[in-house]
């Protein structure tokens, strides 16, 4: 999620503009510049005891956020980068209150200052996953307290501080993208919460295009112990995928707890002698003590308790179950080799792929976007003398094939949330081709050879132009303009 092709076009107008215009359109200019080199911001949100702190950790490679109720869990807290650790606590006028991670390096459960007084913790870590993208943990959005649940709303709507070094310096950003956490089949509410979130968006409001959802603690649907809950998962997950298909671009199905602790280095090389001297155990033995959590920890056996416990902790049974299977297979199995293979049994790879496609492209775009109207606002409202040259800079951006990209991901918004009704494949054709760059995907074809992948472009910019002249009602006529343009520069650009 670096720096794409519109965002450093802008930025670098906006170099050329700082020594044109006037002191008062300067000061614009030099903020559309600062705000375009900021990483991406994605709120997780979703239920209390959702697991949304896990994911958290297991998104930025570090258990710091407090997966446990405490004081900080009720406020929001923004992880971003910084050279070295830092927590400050923000209050309601601004000031900032410094606070050290505690002994296991986490944010500290309780807080300097009153939880109902803090706006939000800001958390700097020099975590090179932070780099490109700026995380946002918030409080249970449906919880059985309303307060929580609607500071959390409050706190997704109102400025959060980008710089808060900067002599506590706010500015408009609120959250461009969502990770909605759930751990149940949805309910109307979930929804609700989804489409508060866009319509506070600032970018595409009501738009799946910026909301992702992902099914929590999937192992939980394991049809008994130690058994694959994932042919239960996938189905599941994609039966949800239909029911919140005007909500988010799609619903991945995880198991956080082990994204959390292969991503953030949890499970050391004691912990995996420990399971090897499980896994030796004879099968009457070793059955007994998978078969619940407190026998885990009460039946008597070569690992101590307290040994036991961490792992509970770190993998639950099934993580534990998956360990010792593999265990048994090779004993000799290395630390490292059994976190890549508990990484894969969590489902968070294809997570991170999502991340990257959808919201690594859209950032580019919303970035820009954002950054080209407020430069026109700009030109509307500043002195004459500035009017021509910010209104020909943003006009010069607009004209480039590049940012084509903005007005697809409007008309893909306009048609995934039903406002234009199209049938259900060309619904997804206007998806695939403003959501990734990918011409096989967009085409719907595998591995084709180049001039077979321009043949398909052609051959879509016609069919939509057709459609546009021929039965259309407006609104698609405008969304099939727009997409048949979109096919044209994809058809001239393989060419």
């Amino acid at each position: 999620m670096v720096a794409g092709q519109l965002t450093t076009s802008v930025a670098g107008m906006c170099e050329d503009l700082t020594g044109k215009v006037s002191d008062s359109s300067r000061t614009v200019v030099e903020d559309v510049a600062a705000r375009l080199a900021q990483p991406l911001r994605v709120a997780v949100a979703g239920r209390l005891k959702a697991g949304k702190s896990t994911l958290v950790n297991a998104l930025i490679g570090r258990r710091v956020a407090p997966t446990a109720a405490g004081e900080c869990t009720r406020v929001v807290t923004q992880f971003r980068y910084g050279p070295a650790d830092r927590i400050d606590v923000i209050d309601r006028t601004g000031a900032k209150h410094p606070v050290p991670l505690d002994a296991g390096g986490m944010i500290p459960t309780s807080l300097p200052i009153p939880a109902d007084d803090a706006q939000l913790i800001d958390v700097q870590l020099s975590s090179d996953r932070l780099r490109d993208l700026t995380v946002v943990d918030t409080p249970g959005l449906q919880s059985v307290n309303t307060d929580i649940s609607d500071a959390a709303r409050q706190m997704l709507k109102a400025p959060i501080a980008e710089d808060v070094d900067d002599d506590s310096r706010e500015a408009v950003a609120g959250a461009e993208a969502i990770i909605y956490v759930f751990t149940q089949q949805v309910r109307g509410d979930d929804v609700e919460a989804l489409e508060a979130f866009a319509n506070a968006s600032q970018q595409l409001s009501s738009s799946p295009m910026n909301s992702l959802a992902l099914y929590n603690k999937v192992d939980k649907l394991a049809p008994g112990p130690g058994q694959d809950p994932w042919p239960v998962a996938g189905p599941i997950a994609a039966d949800q995928a239909g029911v919140l298909k005007r909500a988010v671009c799609d619903v991945v199905p995880v198991v956080g707890l082990l994204a959390e602790t292969a991503e953030a280095g949890l499970l050391t090389a004691a912990d995996c002698e420990a399971l090897r001297t499980l896994a030796g155990l004879d099968e009457e033995k070793r059955a007994l003590m998978l078969a619940s959590a407190d026998l885990f920890t009460s039946t008597d056996g070569p690992v101590e308790v307290g040994q036991r416990r961490r792992l509970l902790e770190r993998l639950d049974l099934y993580g534990i179950h998956f360990a010792l299977a593999h265990l048994q297979t090779n004993p000799h199995i290395a630390t490292g080799e059994l976190v890549r293979l508990l990484f894969a049994a969590s489902g968070f790879p294809r997570l991170r792929t999502t991340l990257h496609q959808i919201f690594g492209v859209r950032a580019d775009v919303i970035k820009a976007g954002w950054a080209l109207s407020r430069l026109d606002a700009a030109a509307a409202s500043g002195p004459p003398a500035d009017r021509d040259l910010l209104r020909g800079a943003v006009e010069s951006v607009v004209a480039r094939p590049e940012y084509h990209r903005l007005p697809l991901l409007e008309a893909a918004a306009q048609v995934t949330t039903g406002r234009v009704p199209l049938p259900e494949q060309m619904e997804a054709e206007v998806a695939r081709l403003a959501l990734t760059d990918d011409a096989n995907v967009v085409l719907g074809l595998e591995e084709a050879p180049r001039p077979q992948q321009r043949r398909a472009a052609i051959e879509a910019a016609a069919r939509w132009r057709a459609f546009a002249n021929g039965g259309a009602t407006p609104a698609q006529a405008r969304v099939a303009n727009v997409v048949h343009r979109g096919f044209h520069l994809l058809a001239q650009r393989l060419g």
